[in-house]
């Protein structure tokens, strides 16, 4: 897909052109490694990541801690997910609203203190009831800054850098998930799963005080708007700018079959960690460090497909890409659950998440590259509530039938389904893109 062209809009009943700033002049050009607005928010990225690699571990381990139960932890995850979903709905109206630099700090620090919360409460002994309470709310939350964070990146480094941009914050927020699992992995042996929750809660608050030496340029469309247009898009509803969003994806056949492909993706995976940890911990009979080691290992698949997907991207073209990635999740998540060595495990596990960044990666870039700057934050939003609208019920239905049913069985039919993803998807448009 070849990037948007950068051209002139002219305002009704005006004959002088408006220019679309959509990169900021000082930057513009010049390796990333130069740049210190980027420099410092992928430093704060990366922190941010490696707090949230040790949640991904703790929350989990500590719903099986105090349960044993694979589908209470498959239940967390997809109360977490719903909570995502319903702030997606109007995440981008607040997004393309409000001062994004000032939104991603409060975002940072209201996680902070919801997730600091957890070991100051276990202390007194677990309170799984908590849990259920605090991610909802901190998944809400941070949706809205994961709506934030994609429109900023384009403002930080422009269109021509936005998928090798997108390539090194997946990569270093991978490398920091290397260290993230395996250190979470050794907190939970040694002191328990709580005292990885604060970590988390620590990392929040060091991205929020990076965040605030960031500036981000100015937002095509923020000055020389008309005072009428302005005021009504405040009064827009929020369902208003949904359906803005969602018509906008709608209107663009590549977008359009992503939505649809992603839907029954995201459906299908949602509840993979939860399955991986299981399968360890209970089919494998294996310890919380070995948890964390294999998870670590995993992602040592997304750094190598972050630093991998510019370049693929560049040789292959975004269809061959995306649908090859999504078939080769199929076919690694396929076969997690038959795999009776760890170290087979991990290697799968990477496999999966190696491809899914790389998919990932690709069509955030899309989006990004093909939305004008004034609707990024509602047009993400809407792709999101679309694409996770069911992975909840997913997370939930495969925890609940891999309990019962087995992690091998479970684990086949959707890696299988995943495969079929990527075959439909040679019959849309994605696969001339």
């Amino acid at each position: 897909m070849a990037y948007e062209a950068q051209r002139d809009e002219e305002e009704p009943g005006s004959s002088t052109p408006r220019p679309r700033r959509t990169d900021p002049p000082p930057s513009r050009g010049r390796p990333l490694w130069r740049q210190r607005n980027f420099g410092i928010f992928w430093a704060a990225q990366t922190l941010s990541v490696l707090g949230d690699s040790f949640a991904l571990i703790a929350l989990p381990l500590l719903v099986l801690q105090a349960t044993g139960s694979l589908a209470r932890m498959g239940l967390l995850t997809a109360v977490g997910g719903a909570a995502s979903v319903l702030a997606a709905v109007f995440a981008g109206a607040v997004v393309d609203r409000v001062d994004r630099r000032r939104l991603l700090i409060a975002c940072d620090l209201v996680r902070m203190v919801l997730y600091g919360v957890i070991p100051l409460v276990w202390l007194f002994g677990p309170q799984v009831w908590l849990l259920y309470g605090v991610l909802p709310l901190c998944e809400a939350v941070g949706m809205l800054f994961a709506v934030g964070y994609v429109t900023v990146v384009r403002g930080l480094v422009g269109t021509e850098q936005l998928t090798e941009a997108n390539g090194r914050l997946n990569a270093t927020a991978a490398a920091a998930g290397v260290l993230g699992p395996l250190c979470a992995g050794l907190v939970a042996a040694w002191t328990g799963p709580a005292a990885a929750v604060g970590v988390d809660a620590a990392s929040f608050g060091v991205s929020a005080v990076c965040m605030l030496f960031v500036r981000f340029a100015p937002r095509a469309g923020d000055d020389g708007v008309p005072a009428e247009k302005a005021e009504k898009a405040e009064k827009a509803s929020l369902w208003q700018d949904l359906r803005i969003g969602v018509s906008f994806l709608y209107g663009h056949p590549v977008l359009r079959s992503l939505t649809a492909l992603l839907f029954v993706f995201s459906f299908l995976t949602l509840g993979m960690t939860d399955l991986v940890i299981y399968h360890v911990k209970h089919d494998l009979g294996h310890d919380d460090g070995t948890v964390g080691t294999v998870m670590a290992v995993g992602a040592l698949g997304t750094i190598t497909g972050a630093l991998l997907v510019a370049r693929i991207r560049r040789g292959l073209g975004f269809g061959p890409t995306w649908t090859g990635a999504v078939a080769v999740c199929g076919l690694a998540f396929a076969g997690l659950g038959w795999a009776r060595d760890v170290s087979v495990v991990a290697a799968l596990s990477a496999a999966f998440l190696a491809c899914g960044g790389i998919a990932g990666t690709c069509s955030m870039s899309l989006r990004q590259e093909v939305t004008p700057e004034p609707l990024l934050g509602r047009v993400t939003a809407a792709f999101w509530t679309l694409q996770y609208s069911a992975a909840p019920i997913g997370a939930a239905v495969l925890t609940w039938a891999a309990e019962r049913r087995g992690t091998a069985p479970v684990g086949l039919v959707a890696g299988a389904s995943c495969v079929l993803i990527a075959v439909v998807a040679l019959f849309t448009p994605i696969r001339r893109s």
